[in-house]
């Protein structure tokens, strides 16, 4: 079996302070329910730079500039650690500021919807000529701005979605439909910023590797968000949409949706369709969602801390043919939380990591290096949620201990040399399992890894349709460097199997 290879990955970050205040759904709701509260006044005081944002330790993991090794080496909590010579650019990706960001949702959206005022628009025009993915060809479909008087009558009289830098209101966001719920203009905002965000992950994916982006067939989006109208609310099509502005004019695509697992699902269903030799090279992205900024703002603040989910997260992720270099996808070890697994801690582990172990006579030991819900804990210990990854760890080597493949007295040591600490932005999707996915692709070229685990899970009960969860799992490995043709027939096997056959069916007649 030949399996398919990971051959590239982008991850980026992209700093929106403003938009904490305006489109998370823990101050939107707390302006709807309490305007005056004393959590509203607080939050502008807890808000860091982008500077602040870029040398915080977690970041510059996301982007590839530091290890997670290297990030155990910094004592939590975190926030008040600092990288020096921290830079914007890493291996695998960039931190983005806002008001670039901004006006890469203006290049991004095709139905004039965006609008920026005159003086920003020239300012963010001068920042992006200057980025090193922005071609002049994007540059000239950020086009001029608008006076801060028809922005002002969208916001009021239309029901735009006012955006801000620096809490002042510099553009607006208009709704595409007048009653269409699904077409409103906080919609569309959250759509456009999904599209510029996996836009941005798509770029530094290409950019990174030196893909030729004409090379790309197939885009698999796995974000949270759902882009349709009233008559389908989750149509799609995002994939398609990021692949058109990234240049990827030979590739087509779809959503995938799973909540916080779908990055996993995707990876798998990447995997699948190049083994199977439908497509060459797929892409798995996801940008970033704007809902879960500031979602736990209210305990950081009251820990006196500042509001540290104020970045919105995105990646993006090869898949092609074996190339006998790049790691493979096991797609014969494929862990699925099933319909009937159930919902207990042993279950989910059993079936996610010991059961596509046992596919392969592999033990809980022979796994290098497990990614489950990389959450930074950073975030979470504040809010009451632990740390996530760690409590992950444990219970799979409790199942090694159980499985007698593990003593007891190791089972710490366990979660030091088979775990890693947590670093992604709590943006639901982006945690689950596929940060780590650029480190070990580079851990294996680099020899010093045999085999990782991707963990996916996800909570299908938020939707309402079921009390179910969700997880899969699969495993990467160090190229053997061996490329299996085994499942490929030549032009002239065929012509040899067809000439023995017409010399069978003639000593039959000859009979």
């Amino acid at each position: 079996m030949s399996f398919s290879v990971i051959k590239g990955t982008g991850y980026v970050l992209v700093h929106t302070p403003d938009m904490i205040m305006h489109n998370g759904t823990t101050q939107t709701t707390e302006r709807h329910v309490n305007p005056d509260s004393d959590y509203l006044k607080k939050v502008p005081s807890h808000l860091r730079s982008y500077d602040e944002v870029v040398s915080y330790p977690a970041n510059q993991t996301y982007i590839g500039n530091m290890t997670p090794e290297e990030l155990r080496g910094y004592k939590l909590p975190w926030f008040d650690k600092k990288v020096d010579n921290a830079d914007r650019y890493g291996k695998f990706g960039e931190i983005m500021p806002q008001d670039e960001f901004l006006g890469l949702m203006k290049i991004v959206d095709v139905f004039d919807l965006v609008l920026l005022e005159n003086s920003f628009t020239d300012d963010v025009r001068g920042k992006l000529v200057k980025h090193p993915l922005i071609t002049d060809e994007l540059i000239n479909k950020l086009k001029a701005g608008e006076e801060k008087a028809t922005i002002e009558k969208e916001i009021n009289e239309n029901h735009a979605e006012a955006l801000y830098n620096n809490g002042e209101i510099i553009g607006c966001v208009k709704r595409a439909h007048d009653i269409d719920t699904n077409l409103n203009a906080h919609v569309i905002l959250e759509n456009l910023v999904v599209k510029a965000s996996g836009v941005l992950s798509m770029l530094n994916l290409l950019n990174k590797n030196e893909i030729n982006p004409e090379d790309i067939d197939y885009v698999v989006e796995c974000s949270e968000e759902a882009c349709g109208d009233m008559n389908q609310r989750g149509g799609g099509n995002f994939a398609k949409a990021i692949a058109e502005v990234a240049g990827c004019v030979n590739a087509t695509g779809s959503d995938t949706r799973g909540f916080c697992a779908a990055p996993t699902h995707a990876l798998i269903e990447a995997a699948a369709l190049v083994q199977s030799g439908v497509y060459d090279n797929v892409v798995i992205v996801a940008g970033g969602a704007t809902a879960k900024l500031g979602m736990n703002g209210k305990d950081h603040v009251k820990k006196d801390m500042p509001i540290l989910e104020d970045v919105l997260g995105g990646f993006a992720i090869l898949i092609s043919k074996n190339d006998g270099v790049n790691p493979i996808i096991r797609t014969d070890l494929v862990g699925r939380h099933t319909v009937g697994t159930g919902s207990s801690p042993q279950a989910v582990i059993t079936s996610l990591i010991t059961n596509p172990l046992d596919k392969g006579d592999l033990k809980i030991t022979d796994i290098d290096k497990y990614s489950v819900e990389m959450q930074n804990p950073d975030i979470t210990k504040p809010a009451g949620a632990g740390d996530v990854p760690t409590s992950n760890y444990k219970m799979i080597a409790a199942l090694g201990v159980k499985r007698k493949e593990l003593e007891k007295k190791d089972l710490m040591n366990f979660v030091n040399d088979h775990g890693i600490p947590g670093w992604a932005p709590t943006q639901g999707h982006i945690p689950s399992g596929v940060p780590y996915v650029g480190f070990a692709r580079d851990e294996m070229l680099d020899g010093n890894m045999n085999k990782a685990m991707i963990v996916g899970k996800g909570s299908l009960f938020l939707g309402r349709m079921t009390n179910l969860f969700d997880g899969v799992s699969v495993v990467i490995e160090k190229n053997s460097g061996t490329v299996d043709e085994k499942s490929s027939v030549s032009e002239e096997q065929i012509r040899g199997m067809v000439a023995e056959a017409m010399k069978d069916f003639a000593a039959h007649l000859l009979k």
